[in-house]
């Protein structure tokens, strides 16, 4: 099992729950309802593997946005290739502004999450969709770490 429980100013992660974070682009993001209840929401994401910090992106409306507005504190679920490898991402989160004019930073920020590395063919298309969903962009700052990393289950 491989587990990192530290909570310091700049703490050391387990590389090999990194790892699993940074090998998908799927997972579970848990935020905090208002009246204090989990509440989890199946994303897509980009790792910044140098920023330690998961990208996400969605609507101003949507509930897990609303409540990080009001408590930036969540947490990303990652699993693996099989029931005993999985990774939790707990840290803070900052919100992009909503996009609202082409080209502006939240625009900027939303086509290099979407085309993941590559360039969007009609960016001003590409950013009139994204205004007129009211789109932004969750960054988890990454700064605790834990799970299992078993490389097969038990028992095989």
């Amino acid at each position: 099992m491989t587990e990192n429980t530290q909570m310091t100013e700049n703490p050391p992660l387990d590389e090999k729950l990194l790892g699993l974070i940074a090998g998908t682009r799927q997972g579970v993001l848990a935020t905090i309802a208002a009246d204090g209840r989990p509440q989890l929401s199946n994303v897509l994401y980009v790792w910044d593997a140098g920023q330690r910090t998961a990208r996400i992106s969605t609507t101003v409306d949507r509930v897990k946005a609303r409540n990080l507005r009001r408590d930036p504190r969540a947490a990303l679920h990652v699993t693996g290739r099989h029931f005993w490898q999985f990774a939790v991402a707990e840290g803070t989160v900052t919100l992009s502004a909503v996009a609202a004019e082409p080209g502006d930073e939240a625009t900027s920020e939303l086509r290099v999450l979407h085309a993941a590395g590559e360039r969007v063919p009609d960016e001003a298309g590409f950013d009139r969709q994204m205004i007129a969903a009211r789109r932004l962009v969750i960054r988890l700052h990454v700064r605790h770490v834990y799970g299992i990393a078993l490389d097969k289950p038990p028992g095989t």
